[in-house]
Parts: structure tokens; C-alpha cells; sequence
């Protein structure tokens, strides 16, 4: 499956690519900077605010003693003149984020660290430059979490354990809580905490202090991505897909911008269509508050654009003109992600978005009918859908009344199932050979479980927004998909979930509506619906090709 590449082509794809206003050059390719890279220049040139950035090229990947610090000074050095900070400044210290990014999208599958320059010399300086404490240490203890679970290879749950051991210690002495519950919430002083309690954890799991100096934090974070390329979940994902594992990764060294600034402050993921039905509206994520992992990540539940709507109606306007500008220059629906910064929208990230069958019919029509593609493109993109691809069930009433449902969450992907309870990779490979329909569940929606969601029906998860990344990956594998149900209680260790104080085991039968977002017990009857309307449009489409 990996195609060697010859000697031009292989320094073709050693390159460091500084992002800028200016046109893309001939360098700018997918297959040097990898798709995200590429379409960050294309949206700075279309003159979208995105944050200054270099790219360190995907021939890198494949060449790691290449891949020191002399090899990025110049941009890193660039990047410092035009922005007045420098990394590792005690006074005014310039804040990174280091992104993967290969020639195709591959959702989740590779690493990401953010607040690359923070320690303890430079964290008061960000404090005076900012103004804002809370912020900082907030990024600091983002910091010091995802470097020792990406870099070190720390187990996540030993820094969530810090997170409940300073929200007990904020508890009231009759139990009730003060309002510290959520990390968003917690002030500068618990996140202080929190970040002296991650700093122990990190040097007692890790065998070494967290460094200091920012510039290995710098080197450390990419060389972690790099390797990511080879990590399990991405040559699983890789394997699954039929992609090359010659193409490699480019490594995007980009300024950092804070959606956890508080105020007018959050990150979102959002579709310039839905993804699940094609409708032609935006369909967003976003928490206020927060940093981009906290969305795409699997362990937060976010809020519906709504929210954003109407907190924020000048900076939803403003996100609702930059979607319908990506859509028009790509030709397709975008998945984008996004960071408002003390009320500034900056642009993170868009790539054509993942969507269900019935979804690409009707935004390959609609966008043939807006003239945005020609019937050529339409017709390839509605190749092979037919009656039996875009037929969605639907739950019938029983004997004419309706089901009451256990629970409710986010739809991230349509349709229903009815399947057994499957916690276990073992339980999911046992049970699909015998041709048992499965619902994997899990309590964050995390890329980790691609291997069994692929032989699973559906996924269902306690946490976890409708564009994480392990959404993404199951709307794009054809599995209905829940996310976000609150309501429900998982053990994964025990293999039981609960809901309403019922507890169900691995092995019993739930039935998940994707239409409605609705979870029932047992088993439902079903019904199909041929979606007539937008047959009749692809014949309208075929008959004029």
C-alpha cells in the first residue's frame, strides 16, 4: 500500500512554507504541506483571518534526523519580527500550537499540542501581556496534560484525576458543589492547582520534569506529531481507507489564539451544510470558553450554534459570511474549524466535510442548482446512489403508539439500529463474525476505537459533541451516531451503562433512533422510507448527462 517516492519527488516535500496573505506559490501543494496546511494558505489568500503560520513539509516525516531545530529558525525567527513576541520571552512570549496535517484528511487520527511556549518563567509575562490570569493558567495546565499524554505517553486519566481531586477539595462541607464542576468555570486560582497537581503528575509518570526550556518543548512536540503518523489509530485508519502509508505528514507550527479567554471567547467546529441531511443551513459546535480540543477531542459535550447565535449575533454573522466565502471557492461543503478570541474570528482549519449518503445527494443537487458545480461534478459526486443507498428507516409506531424513549443526545449521524451493547474490541470482533448487529459505547467519542467502531453499527457515547473527530469518522463510515446523551451513566470497566437508575450490560439489546435522537430499550419495529423527492431530482440530473 506504500508507494516509494523517487529523489525529486521526496525533496519536493522537504520544504518550510510560511503562510501569508499573499497567493499561494508553486510550492504550496497538498502533497508537500498536506491538505490542512494548504487550504489554511488558500484561505488566508482569500483574506479570511487565520493565524501566521509555517508548515514543515511532509518529506519530513519520513526523514526524522532531518527534523531539528535549525530546520524551522528562520520561520520561527519570522515569525517573531512580525508578531513582537518571541518563544521562551519571559516578557512577551510567543504561545504555539503544532498541528498534523496529511495530503488527505484523515480526522483525529493524528496529534495535536497547543500552548507551546508557556512555563514558569514566561507564564507571568503572558499574565501582564494578557491581563488575564485565568487564562494562563488555564493554557498552562492544557499545556502541561496534552505534552505528557501526546509526548510522554501518560495515561489521560491520571491528569482527569487531578481535575475531580481540586473539584472536591471546592466542594461544600454538605457536599453541594460551588460552581467548579466544569474546568471552564473554575478560576484562576483552582486552575493553579490544578496545573501544580499536573506538573507532579507529569514528573512522577513521565520519570522526568516537564521542560522548561520552550524550545525542546518546541522540538519534542514535533517530533511527537511526526510520529503520530505511525501511531495505531492512524495506520488503522489508514488500513481501512486503502491510503498510502508513503504520503506522511506535514507538521503546521501556527501562533496560538485563545478561545479561552473569557468574554466574547470560545471554539467551534461547524458544516457550511448539515452533514447528516444536506440541508442548507450551517451546522456548528462550540463551547465559549474553550480551546479546539475541547470540541474535537470526544471528552467535552458541546453547545449547538444557537448559543453562539445569540450571545454573539455579530460574530455568527460574521461566521455565517467566511462559510458561505470556503464554500464558494472549494465547490463543496466544508468542515471548518474556528476560534473567536476576545471577539475576533480567526480561521483554524476547513476541508470538504464527511456526510451521509442521503446528505451528499442533496448538497451535490442543491450546489448544482446554485451553480457553484457543473453536472459533470454532480454526477460523479451522486455515483452509485440509488434507492437502497439514500432509503433511511425510520421507528414505527406499535400498535399506534408511540415509543417512549429511555434517553436523548446529539445526532451526529442519521438512521436507526437496533444491536446489542458492546463495550469490549474482544466482544465487538467475537460478536460481528456471528453477524450480530453491535452499538459500541463508550463514555468520551474518541478516534482510539476506529478498529471496532468499523465492525460495529453504531456509536453512543456519554460525552462528546456532533463534530469530534470520532463523529466525524462514524458519519463518514455509514454508522448511526449519538453523542453527548448526559442522562447516561457508562462503566466501561464493569461493561454496564445506566440510565434512569436501569442498568443495561454488554450483550443487551438498545435500539438508537439517528433521526430523531432518541434511545429506546429493546428492540423496535421499523419501517423504510424511500426518499422519492431527491430520487426524482438525480434522474432529472442523469437525464441531462
Amino acid at each position: 500500500m506504500s508507494s516509494p517516492l523517487n529523489a525529486a519527488a521526496q525533496a519536493a516535500r522537504k520544504i518550510i512554507y510560511t503562510i501569508d496573505p499573499a497567493a499561494p506559490g508553486p510550492d504550496c501543494t497538498p502533497e508537500a504541506l498536506g491538505f490542512k496546511a494548504y487550504n489554511l494558505a488558500r484561505m488566508a489568500a482569500l483574506g479570511l483571518r487565520v493565524p501566521p503560520a509555517f508548515v514543515i513539509g511532509t518529506g519530513y516525516c519520513i526523514s526524522p534526523e532531518e527534523v531539528t531545530p535549525a530546520l524551522w529558525s528562520d520561520a520561527l525567527a519570522r515569525m517573531e519580527r512580525a508578531s513582537g513576541l518571541k518563544l521562551g520571552e519571559p516578557r512577551r512570549p510567543l504561545l504555539l500550537s503544532v498541528r498534523s496535517g496529511a495530503p488527505v484528511s484523515m480526522p483525529g487520527m493524528m496529534e495535536t499540542l497547543l500552548n507551546i511556549g508557556l512555563n514558569n518563567a514566561t507564564l507571568p509575562g503572558f499574565i501582564r501581556q494578557t491581563g488575564h490570569p485565568r487564562l494562563a493558567w488555564d493554557a498552562y495546565r492544557r499545556l502541561v496534560a496534552g505534552f505528557g499524554e501526546v509526548v510522554a505517553g501518560i495515561d489521560a486519566r491520571h491528569f482527569e484525576a487531578d481535575l475531580d481531586a481540586v473539584r472536591a477539595s471546592r466542594r461544600g462541607s454538605d457536599g453541594s458543589d460551588d460552581g467548579t464542576e466544569d474546568e471552564r468555570s473554575m478560576d484562576f486560582a483552582a486552575l493553579r492547582e490544578v496545573t501544580q497537581l499536573h506538573l507532579q503528575t507529569y514528573q512522577r509518570e513521565a520519570g522526568r520534569p516537564f521542560p522548561q526550556d520552550t524550545a525542546q518543548q518546541l522540538a519534542e512536540a514535533v517530533g511527537a506529531v511526526f510520529r503520530s503518523w505511525n501511531g495505531d489509530k492512524a495506520v488503522a485508519y489508514r488500513n481501512l481507507h486503502g491510503l498510502d502509508h508513503g504520503m506522511g505528514t506535514a507538521v503546521t507550527v501556527q501562533r496560538m489564539v485563545f478561545g479561552n479567554a473569557g468574554g466574547l471567547s470560545g471554539a467551534g467546529v461547524g458544516f457550511t451544510r448539515n452533514p447528516s441531511t444536506g440541508e442548507a443551513s450551517p451546522w456548528v459546535d462550540f463551547l465559549f470558553n474553550a480551546q479546539g480540543e475541547d470540541v474535537v477531542s470526544g471528552r467535552r459535550s458541546a453547545q449547538g450554534h444557537e448559543a453562539l447565535a445569540t450571545v454573539a449575533p455579530a460574530q455568527w454573522s460574521e461566521l455565517v459570511e467566511a462559510a458561505a466565502t470556503l464554500e464558494r471557492h472549494f465547490g463543496d461543503m466544508q468542515d471548518f474549524e474556528f476560534t473567536v478570541e476576545d471577539g475576533a474570528l480567526f480561521l483554524l482549519q476547513t476541508r470538504n466535510g464527511k456526510r451521509t449518503a442521503r446528505a451528499a445527494a442533496r448538497i451535490a443537487l442543491d450546489l448544482w442548482d446554485e451553480g457553484l458545480i457543473d453536472a459533470a461534478t454532480a454526477l460523479q459526486r451522486t455515483a452509485g446512489l440509488d434507492a437502497t443507498a439514500l432509503t433511511l428507516r425510520r421507528i414505527a409506531a406499535s400498535d399506534g403508539a408511540a415509543l417512549q424513549p429511555i434517553a436523548t443526545a446529539a445526532t451526529a449521524s442519521t438512521g436507526v439500529v437496533t444491536g446489542e451493547i458492546a463495550f469490549g474490541e474482544d466482544f465487538v470482533q467475537r460478536r460481528s463474525l456471528e453477524g450480530t448487529p453491535l452499538i459500541l459505547v463508550r463514555r468520551d467519542a474518541e478516534t482510539r476505537d476506529i478498529s471496532a467502531l468499523d465492525k460495529a453499527d453504531a456509536l453512543l457515547t456519554q460525552h462528546g459533541a456532533r463534530t469530534s473527530h470520532a463523529a466525524v469518522v462514524a458519519r463518514q463510515l455509514g454508522k448511526v451516531c449519538l453523542v453527548g446523551c448526559e442522562a447516561m451513566t457508562v462503566d466501561e470497566t464493569a461493561r454496564c451503562l445506566t440510565i434512569a437508575g436501569q442498568r443495561y450490560s454488554e450483550g443487551d439489546t438498545l435500539t438508537l433512533d439517528g433521526n430523531e435522537g432518541r434511545i429506546y430499550a429493546g428492540a423496535a419495529e421499523l419501517v423504510d422510507e424511500v426518499p422519492q423527492d431527491l430520487l426524482a431530482r438525480l434522474e432529472q440530473l442523469r437525464s441531462q448527462g
